[in-house]
């Protein structure tokens, strides 16, 4: 199996099987993301306890790709704190940029696999949805 074969089934089965799209009780933080170009909307919670995002949850709809990122970013940012989950999100938007180090890309897990999507301008935004809604509620613009 080539590479991209796998990224393709890490997409598919984070959109297909996500482990984190459900609704949450009681978030610390809660935010809804939009991406206006294409109608993908989530709702995205965190459950902060100190510094450390100790869970991770989202609803809404959209395409394969922005609802697979958000899973995965969930995924990543679990057990993080905040500092680091933010960090993660930088890492993230360089990968996209293209302007990120294999040991930064070690570090985005799964999400990783979504690096290819640098190479489809009209997919970036559906990507970093997740990411964007994110540090949004955390105070970064």
């Amino acid at each position: 199996m080539d590479t991209k074969e796998l990224y393709r089934e890490i997409l598919n089965e984070h959109n297909i099987n996500p482990l984190h799209k459900k609704e949450m009780e009681n978030p610390t933080m809660t935010l809804n993301g939009v991406n206006p170009s294409c109608g993908d909307d989530i709702t995205l919670n965190l459950k902060i306890e100190g510094d450390v995002v100790t869970d991770a949850s989202f609803t809404g709809s959209g395409c394969a790709i922005s609802q697979a990122s958000c899973d995965m970013m969930a995924d990543v940012i679990i057990g993080k704190s905040k500092e680091a989950a933010l960090k993660l999100a930088e890492i993230f938007d360089r990968m996209i940029k293209g302007e990120v180090s294999e040991e930064e890309l070690e570090d985005l897990d799964e999400a990783a696999s979504l690096q290819d999507i640098s190479h489809m301008p009209a997919r970036v935004k559906c990507a970093m949805l997740g990411w964007r809604t994110m540090k949004e509620m955390l105070g970064v613009k």
